[in-house]
């Protein structure tokens, strides 16, 4: 409590969203929905950030309405009493948020003498190019609200501006929205002014009448940025090419900057004293879409650099949260001004049009809300329909009493703690205090691929129209296993290039995989945040080569993109060869969390997923899961809730059930779980595609979810997972209606393994381990690039073509378990160290093909059945950026047995000493040595060249062991 009123006191004294108002700027919210208000946080957000208004669009009210519980019971109600169509339940569902947003918000329309305090409701975009419907709408809802301290939402069309200048003459309050122009601004400036004279004409008293002119921000340097990108590439010049790098990035603020100074003089004019002289409020300029939508650019830039006397800036949840933690107030909007106009000279100079952008950008955006308040009317009329007889999330969960109590009390303490709002605020403190408000873009990351899908849907026409028939994806962890599950679960999709994923330095899976391709027709992917991954650079280094010698480095140039984040190394390789595209990551979302960011999306553009409508249902699970929604109705916590609990009282082996459609999911979940939570002696450990079994075969350590495609069930799923409850094992169960809503799973999964980091008391961000293994690897190619040869390692056994390896403490303990010096001796020495609540890791440095799966899966159930304990398989190196960080970090109850091989074949590594097969042989014996030195159990089984024979073998003897 004491930390928290520090905390308090401390964020009242140097909140960054109050001291906007000392330079005469008033913050707004663009954000609406019912919990915001009957929470009381809406309140809170005035008392403690010195928010002052409310914005709302038919695209905020239809997420909120669509992917909330918040309307349910209104809309029942209602429909109880009458049925009505979509549109009047809408209106009624609205309007009512928009009066109690009003009453919250009269204090400060009275405090500020009715400058601030408003709240603003839109007309129905439909009439965005009808001027007298417009005028009638808006007098409609002017009525019906009946608040003072509203505003009605009329767009800056042609045909909205007469409609402005009417509404004003009546004394109605308008917002005026959907502003990219200064020539516009200043028609709408005039239209104003107009409006009030002839109210003042009237009688009528101007001092009662508020205006705002939204001018947008973002869009427009997302619309410039492309321009100029794209005209860099056929630049003439260097001249030319400097001028077009000089405007990106710069025109949106330049345009605001000299907009506003045409504001400060037309409010300067004696036309406009004669009204101030009777008490006339001047037509405030407020900043629109002032999220950052470019990860180079700083994610408050829209709000810093546009901070002046008499303005308002409504700022999204997300960028609000951000300036709060992070924000420079200054007085920007008067710096800079003869720069703006040299930016604005400089676009004209190059020939790019700022009227043909902003007309564009304002037939979008008519078009962007009408798309929104279809989806609107859409969903209203579902709800209406089933009356709210599902369950948004679809997610239901069985606990034994005494951990269900535990699981309340835990989400008690969310409650009344604030933790949710906390997580969305990005709170540090909710986990170890340290670096984990830098890791939370995820949060916002669904919105801004909205707002900006249009490049994604352009990637995807592109592609296809090119005729690729094979996408190969080159990638690591959080790069590849998103787009690996988007494949297996969508397949091929007609006209589009099927997908393949390389994450293995296996020399036969290489082969494998280049087999499975056309070279001359594959568009290569080449994924890594960081940039500096090795595998993904020595397999660009590899297919570039060969598609190199094949058609050429033009060619192959055009046949390569990158997925990297901002001033990566892999940037620098790709603008070097000349790649077809570079798509940029969120530096704030790290590898994991990446999957609705393009390291998901641009994969699933290239194959034809429809990304827009896979966000949009996903859209709907974040709004589910926002800062509002209390952590009992909330499904990434109580998921989370359940995960965290369960660990701390000895149920960590989180156990996949996933129907055959999804099957790929728990590859994606295993990675999550186990890098965000498997570190400092604690952490969850996942298992994936263990074979079901009766319940009398697991012990008292785990948590089962099953996920299940409601489309495509399997019976002998529900079957067991049946007869696991009633043998009374905790279950969480997921409803999945349609593969689009899988979407919905990141995000829940996200929310979820953040929250049970904080529960079980780690940094759900980073992976300390994982970097552990990697130091290992490059000491030993090192070595070998230097000497032609790695470290001699002498076996502790050789038979039948199979060799034991493993260090001298484990060798000792097997030694003194044993006196039977044999293949089988020592199995059984290694499996015997297995322990009630331990489990049994297989870590296979093999080719990951079905013959080889059905061996090891065949293994891990005979000791699953036999020692009643978890059971992991991951192929190396894969697992290495996935579940490795849990093994090595996590709690040290893993019996592991890693199994190498020599490859059939071996693969040069262009420009390098070393090959595949000794990149894969350093990663392996970099992971043994790892795991030995945090005193992990291992033994390292080396079966030879012939894996298959070397399986066999292996599979005979542990079956041997386990009579």
């Amino acid at each position: 409590m004491q930390i928290t009123l520090i905390n308090a006191f401390k964020n009242a004294i140097v909140n960054p969203l109050q001291t906007l108002q000392n330079y005469g700027q008033s913050v707004w919210l663009d954000y609406i929905r019912r919990s915001l208000i009957t929470s009381g946080e809406l309140q809170r957000l005035m008392d403690e950030d010195g928010l002052r208004g409310v914005t709302s669009n038919p695209a905020i009210f239809e997420k909120a309405i669509a992917g909330s519980t918040d309307y349910n019971d209104a809309l029942i109600a209602l429909e109880q009493q009458q049925d009505m169509d979509a549109m009047s339940l809408y209106e009624q569902l609205a309007i009512s948020d928009i009066q109690d947003t009003a009453d919250v918000l009269r204090p400060v329309y009275e405090q500020t003498k009715k400058r601030d305090g408003y709240v603003s409701l839109e007309v129905s975009p439909y009439l965005a190019r009808d001027t007298q419907g417009t005028i009638a709408e808006a007098r409609r809802l002017w009525q019906v609200v009946g608040r003072e301290n509203v505003m009605i939402k009329v767009p800056a069309t042609p045909a909205g501006i007469p409609a402005i200048e009417q509404l004003i003459s009546e004394g109605i309050n308008v917002n005026v929205t959907l502003l990219f122009s200064q020539e516009t601004y200043e028609l709408v400036a005039n239209a104003y002014i107009s409006g009030l004279e002839a109210f003042a004409a009237q009688g009528g008293d101007v001092s009662q009448v508020a205006s705002v002119a939204s001018f947008f921000i973002s869009r427009i340097d997302t619309a410039i940025d492309a321009i100029a990108t794209a005209r860099i590439k056929t630049a003439t010049s260097a001249s030319e090419e400097a001028s077009l790098r000089t405007v990106i990035g710069k025109v949106a603020i330049a345009n605001a900057k000299l907009t506003y100074q045409r504001y400060q003089e037309i409010y300067q004019s004696d036309q406009w004293q004669a009204l101030a002289d009777k008490g006339a409020q001047t037509q405030r300029l407020l900043w629109a879409s002032t999220s950052t939508k470019n990860p180079l650019y700083r994610d408050v830039i829209y709000v810093e650099e546009l901070i002046g006397a008499d303005t308002v800036n409504t700022i999204p949840p997300a960028t609000f949260e951000a300036f709060r933690d992070r924000g420079q107030p200054r007085a920007s909007l008067k710096e800079h001004l003869e720069e703006a106009h040299d930016i604005m000279e400089t676009l004209s100079r190059v020939n790019i049009s700022m009227q043909d952008v902003t007309k564009q950008l304002l037939t979008e955006g008519v078009q962007l809300f009408i798309e929104a308040f279809d989806k609107l009317l859409s969903a209203v009329e579902k709800k209406r329909e089933a009356v709210l007889g599902t369950n948004l999330d679809r997610q239901s969960y069985y606990l034994p009493e005494d951990l269900a109590k535990s699981v309340q009390a835990s989400l008690k303490d969310w409650l009344v703690n604030g933790k949710v709002r906390r997580l969305w605020a990005q709170d540090a403190s909710l986990w170890t205090g340290t670096d984990e408000n830098r890791w939370l873009g995820w949060l916002g990351i669904t919105e801004d691929q909205l707002a900006h899908i249009d490049h994604l849907k352009k990637l995807a026409e592109e592609v296809k129209s090119a005729g690729f028939k094979h996408a190969l994806l080159l990638g690591m962890g959080g790069s590849s296993l998103c787009p690996e599950v988007m494949k297996l679960t969508f397949g091929k999709i007609l006209g589009y290039p099927e997908l393949q994923v390389l994450d293995s330095t296996d020399p036969d899976q290489i082969k494998a995989v280049e087999n499975k391709v056309d070279l001359t027709n594959t568009l290569f992917i080449v994924s890594s945040k960081s940039g500096g991954t090795l595998e993904p650079n020595i397999f660009k280094q590899y297919f570039f080569d060969r598609v190199q010698k094949v058609l050429g480095a033009e060619e192959a140039s055009k046949r390569f993109i990158a997925i990297t984040d901002p001033g990566s190394k892999l940037q620098q390789v790709a603008e070097s060869d000349g790649f077809r595209n570079i798509f940029f990551g969120l530096p704030s979302i790290g590898g994991r969390y990446s999957a609705l960011s393009h390291f998901g999306l641009v994969p699933a553009a290239i194959t034809g997923v429809d990304v827009a409508k896979f966000l949009d249902y996903t859209e709907e699970m974040v709004h589910s899961c926002a800062a509002t929604v209390p952590a009992s109705d909330n499904p990434g916590v109580v998921l989370g809730t359940i995960l965290g609990v369960l660990a701390n009282q000895g149920r960590d082996k989180v156990t996949f059930i996933t129907s055959p459609g999804i099957s790929d999911l728990g590859a994606w979940l295993e990675q999550l779980l186990a890098e965000s939570t498997g570190k400092d002696g604690k952490g969850l450990i996942p298992i994936d595609q263990e074979p079901l079994g009766k319940p009398l075969v697991y012990g008292s350590d785990r948590l089962f979810v099953y996920v299940r495609l409601e489309s495509a069930p399997d019976p002998s799923q529900d079957a067991a997972v049946d007869a696991l409850e009633q043998a009374g094992q905790p279950i969480v169960r997921i409803l999945i209606r349609d593969p689009y809503q899988l979407g919905q799973e990141f995000f829940r999964w996200e929310i979820a393994t953040a929250v049970a980091g904080s529960i079980i008391g780690i940094n759900a961000f980073n992976q300390p381990d994982v970097e552990a293994s990697k130091i290992a690897t490059r000491q030993l190619t090192s070595e070998y690039e230097q000497t032609g040869a790695f470290p001699a390692e002498t076996p502790i056994l050789a038979e039948n073509g199979i060799q034991l390896f493993t260090d001298q403490k484990n060798a000792a303990a097997l030694l003194e378990a044993t006196g039977d010096r044999s293949l089988v001796g020592y199995l059984r020495a290694h499996l015997n160290r297995i322990q009630v609540s331990d489990y049994f890791a297989l870590l296979a440095y093999v080719e990951m093909n079905d013959p080889h799966q059905a061996h090891l899966q065949a293994i891990r159930q005979a000791v699953r059945d036999a020692k009643q304990v978890a059971t992991c398989l991951g192929f190396g190196p894969r697992f290495l950026h996935s579940t490795g960080q849990a093994y090595k970090g996590g709690p040290n109850t893993g019996v592991f047995l890693q199994i190498t091989c020599d490859s059939t074949v071996d693969l040069p590594v262009p420009g390098q000493k070393y090959s595949f097969g000794v990149v894969k042989a350093a990663q392996a014996r970099g992971d043994f040595q790892v795991l030995a030195e945090r005193s992990r159990r291992a033994l390292r089984v080396h079966l030879g060249s012939d894996v298959q024979a070397g399986l066999t073998t292996l599979q005979t003897a542990i079956k041997q062991v386990l009579l």
